[in-house]
């Protein structure tokens, strides 16, 4: 007899329950697939942006020199990259070290001594080195072009002989005739010290220049002189106050003295015209004005800037100076309200109040040319009333 058994069946209710569970989570296992895929995005983002300056070895933008880099290892350099002063100071430098400086602008001038003072014995080479670098390692300042050309060596020199250059902008630094890459009266690659070169044409290492005629033969040959290569990328953050560097760092010597004299010279000059001037004197007129020109003319200003309160006081200080000569009072009393009044009421028997607000005003010029015109016919009559007999 023959015994068949039977597979075991699905576990039906396992399933519907695992399904259902599945269902209720839906939403949050969604949100939390975004969450993770973002942040493995952001990670992966950000971990290859990380450095993006001009020059930068680990650089892979256009503008960058990761591929320099990265060929001088596999011909056997030891490139090791520091990004501050501290590094800097933990890196061997010897007499077999290429010691390369990119952003030269970040340099100030505490770096620069540590710089100067730890290689001293390595070659330096200062990549397009920034207005004032070059007179902090005793040297010249360049001349820079923007200009695309292609510069030969035409020099004796065995490890640039036969190379040629192709560059969108230089600097030519102060040069002898017979040296390599000379142009212009200078040289694109100068070297005013035995262990110091400044290379003039830094845009050649970057990663889209490099590849230019024999821009890659020129940077192999300059930065792997040695057995070991230390990549400096100064950090600004180094720097103190004090450790700028300007255009004051490559002006003369005599400049700030020289503009000291100049300035006491022009203040003496302002004394000595101010003593001869003088004081302001009063001069008669060459021609004979009418007072009545000479009236309306002041009439006509003040009508024109609606400056009603000046007219009424000219108006009541003329009105008190002809009340005072036709009451032969002393001339003070036209600056002497209260004997002026007292007087003026004692002949007319005007209220003393009526007389002080007429004479004096109280305060509020008139608003209106009505106004101004109401006070000057009080002011006549009032004259009229001192002098009727």
């Amino acid at each position: 007899m023959t015994a068949t058994i039977a597979a075991p069946g699905p576990a039906t209710g396992q399933t519907t329950t695992h399904h259902s569970w599945l269902r209720r989570h839906r939403a949050v296992l969604l949100i939390g697939s975004g969450l993770l895929a973002a942040t493995v995005l952001t990670a992966i983002s950000t971990g290859s942006a990380k450095y993006t300056d001009p020059l930068d070895p680990a650089n892979a933008n256009p503008d960058g020199a990761r591929a320099i880099a990265k060929v001088l290892g596999h011909q056997g350099i030891d490139v090791q990259v520091v990004r501050s002063a501290k590094a800097l100071a933990g890196a061997t430098t010897d007499l077999g070290t290429t010691v390369v400086v990119t952003s030269t602008g970040s340099l100030g001038r505490g770096t620069i001594q540590q710089l100067r003072d730890q290689a001293s014995d390595s070659l330096v080479v200062l990549v397009n080195p920034d207005v004032g670098i070059p007179t902090l390692f005793d040297a010249q300042e360049g001349t820079r072009t923007r200009k695309s050309i292609a510069i030969a060596a035409h020099c004796n020199d065995p490890l640039f002989d036969g190379l040629t250059l192709k560059l969108d902008q230089y600097t030519s630094y102060p040069s002898p005739s017979n040296t390599c890459f000379a142009h212009a009266g200078g040289s694109v690659l100068g070297q005013p010290q035995p262990r110091l070169v400044m290379l003039g044409a830094g845009g050649l290492l970057a990663n889209d220049q490099i590849t230019r005629a024999d821009n890659a033969a020129f940077a192999l040959r300059l930065l792997g002189q040695h057995d070991r290569l230390v990549w400096y990328v100064p950090d600004a953050a180094d720097n103190t106050a004090h450790d700028s560097v300007g255009i004051s760092s490559i002006l003369p010597r005599w400049l700030k003295p020289g503009l000291w004299l100049l300035g006491i010279c022009v203040l003496a000059l302002m004394i000595a015209r101010g003593r001869r001037l003088g004081a302001l004197v009063t001069e008669p007129l060459p021609v004979v004005v009418t007072a009545i020109e000479t009236t309306r003319s002041r009439g006509r200003l003040y009508r024109k800037v609606n400056d009603r309160a000046h007219a009424a006081d000219a108006l009541r200080r003329a009105a008190r100076r002809r009340l005072a000569v036709d009451l032969n009072l002393p001339r003070s009393a036209v600056n002497d309200p209260q004997t002026l009044v007292t007087d003026i009421a004692a002949t007319t028997g005007i209220e003393p109040t009526q007389l002080r607000s007429l004479l004096l005003g109280d305060g509020n010029g008139p608003r209106t040319d009505k106004d101004l015109t109401d006070l000057a016919n009080a002011l006549a009559d009032l004259t009229r009333e001192v002098r009727r007999p």
